[in-house]
């Protein structure tokens, strides 16, 4: 079987999955999804007392047109405890009863972005190799908070491969600013771009989309690629951590084999959650995935009506890495939705791009109907922090929090449920405090927050992020959404 990814507009438009790697985006605006995955079955009783590196090497193999000594090197140089202070990876963790937490957060970025980052450079590099590519290959990156650091971490210092990300200004809480600023290596650039998350992804999209700048980036030998979850590389990863839950509720007596799980995933940019969809129409006993938003609540409206609308106030919220009105990911699933229908996904995704929106008809919403949507308020989002930590002794971070709101809203039998925690407390440990404690504090930002939250709880800040106002930083420097191209030009030649 020939292994071809083709683009959610145009089957036509097909790639080996090592050029959909390096490719990022195709060249008509869509997605690349596996033409094959109808065939691609893993029986999860295979992975029962098996390593997380073992799941991975399976998972990624089925997916990948990579020797089994390239997959090999890739999984086991990401997932080291160099990457991750966990040997486990990520925990499963018991915290109420029918409940358990599935931590994402054990890498160098404490943020659930680890996962799918610190391999997809190594995928890149095979995949280069694969198909005998000597350009250098420029990485651009949108990012509300997270992706950001864990893309440089990722790829810093990594020969061929230079990374540019962009960030709201003042769109990014301090912790994630410093992550950014103080990270290390020479082939490492970061923006402030002026306005919110969808203007500065909006402006990533527009350059992978403009012909005439990639000619121009030619002439530099430079060729651009993606480290968002809009490139199958970051997505295909994200589908092992489902499988590694699921057996290690079985290896802890949470559940028998076979019995279905429900999973409850915060997501903002739907690609964290599509993963969990991949494991599901891949043999995981999947019951309902079910989607947490926050006040920007476009995906919640979306599995309520059909009707996908971005035309609605964009709020800043507590749990940043959610606030996000165009969801890009949700095209693989229209794509699904819609059995394949190309034509169709390039309709809808035009609709959005010049009407803000499109609808779903019925019968198509019903082949998604394992998704649940809901969503959490602000005060619903702190009074979620504070009961479980209370309650069952347990820190979570804005974003799980407001997983765990939609878990009770949406709790219907006595299923057993997982929720992915996306990110430590300590990366929002200001907006943590507040929800549990009372009391007045000396303390300007969250990194300050972050050392008070451990004094009252006595929950261990990650090394990653310790000390980190002592680290040696860059500067940050602020742009326009008009400022992206030439800062490109700017930064290669720079580097020239």
């Amino acid at each position: 079987m020939e292994k071809l990814f083709n683009s959610t507009r145009d089957k036509n438009n097909k790639l080996t999955p090592s050029k959909a790697i390096i490719k990022g985006l195709s060249d008509d605006g869509g997605l690349f999804v596996p033409e094959f995955l109808d065939e691609v079955k893993f029986d999860y009783k295979d992975f029962i007392g098996k390593s997380y590196n073992y799941i991975a090497k399976t998972i990624l193999g089925a997916f990948l047109d990579f020797s089994k000594e390239q997959i090999d090197y890739c999984v086991d140089k990401a997932y080291s405890l160099d990457n991750f202070e966990n040997e486990n990876i990520f925990n499963v963790v018991d915290v109420e009863e029918g409940l358990s937490v599935l931590e994402l957060f054990t890498g160098n970025t404490i943020a659930f972005k680890d996962c799918a980052l610190s391999i997809l450079p190594l995928l890149l590099n095979c995949a280069k190799e694969n198909v005998n590519d000597k350009d250098d290959v420029l990485i651009l990156t949108a990012t509300s908070g997270d992706t950001g650091k864990a893309a440089l971490e990722g790829f810093h210092d990594i020969d061929g491969i230079d990374v540019i990300v962009y960030y709201p200004y003042k769109g990014v809480s301090r912790l994630q600013l410093l992550q950014m600023l103080t990270q290390k290596g020479k082939n490492v650039k970061s923006y402030a771009v002026k306005g919110n998350f969808d203007d500065t992804q909006n402006g990533v999209k527009e350059i992978f989309n403009d012909s005439e700048f990639a000619k121009e980036l030619e002439k530099y030998g430079v060729k651009l690629s993606s480290a968002n979850s809009i490139n199958i590389g970051r997505l295909l990863p994200q589908v092992v951590y489902y499988y590694h839950a699921y057996v290690r509720l079985i290896e802890q007596g949470k559940i028998k084999e076979g019995d279905k799980v429900n999973f409850i995933v915060p997501t903002g940019n739907f690609g964290n959650i599509l993963a969990g969809y991949y494991a599901y129409l891949t043999g995981l006993p999947v019951n309902k995935l079910i989607c947490a938003s926050n006040d920007n609540n476009v995906l919640f409206d979306f599995f309520k009506t059909g009707v996908y609308d971005k035309n609605r106030e964009f709020k800043k919220t507590i749990s940043p890495s959610m606030d996000i009105l165009i969801s890009s990911n949700l095209e693989r699933l229209i794509y699904h939705m819609y059995n394949s229908d190309d034509k169709k996904v390039k309709e809808l995704m035009t609709k959005l791009s010049e009407d803000g929106k499109y609808t779903v008809d019925k019968e198509y919403m019903d082949n998604a109907d394992n998704f649940i949507g809901g969503y959490a308020s602000e005060d619903e989002i702190r009074e979620a922090i504070k009961y479980v930590y209370e309650n069952d002794d347990y820190l979570m971070d804005t974003h799980t929090a407001a997983g765990y709101k939609v878990y009770k809203d949406t709790k219907e039998d006595d299923t057993y449920s997982v929720l992915l925690s996306t990110a430590s407390a300590y990366k929002f440990s200001k907006d943590v405090y507040h929800s549990i404690f009372d009391d007045e504090v000396n303390a300007s930002d969250d990194v300050e927050y972050m050392y008070k939250l451990n004094e009252k709880t006595n929950v261990k800040i990650p090394k990653a992020v310790d000390n980190i106002e002592n680290f040696e930083r860059r500067e940050e420097e602020v742009i326009t959404k008009e400022d992206m191209r030439n800062s490109i030009i700017k930064y290669i030649e720079g580097r020239k």
